[in-house]
């Protein structure tokens, strides 16, 4: 079994509030883990209206099987409007 958490650190140059990053974020998450069926989380920066950063955890049988489900993770974020990827970063265990 291979387990996988990515963590993206976004700008949301857009949001002016935190309501409005959380109107972006909610439909983002939720559409991660619809799709995807992953495990999603808002993991920092909760208080900053224009800054993100969520994680991602894929559980799989195979290490390309959970590379394939993060880089689609990958793909949805970038995208989305009004979100920008800043930097990423994957873990395997």
């Amino acid at each position: 079994m291979i387990v996988a958490i990515t963590t993206w650190d976004l700008h949301l140059p857009a949001c002016h509030s935190l309501k409005e990053k959380r109107g972006v974020l909610k439909p983002l998450t939720a559409g991660l883990r619809r799709t995807l069926n992953v495990s999603v989380a808002e993991t920092a920066h909760q208080d900053l209206w224009q800054r993100a950063e969520i994680a991602c955890a894929a559980v799989g049988s195979a290490r390309t099987v959970v590379e394939e489900i993060l880089r689609a993770a990958d793909r949805l974020i970038e995208e989305t409007d009004g979100v920008r990827i800043m930097d990423t970063t994957t873990e395997f265990r």
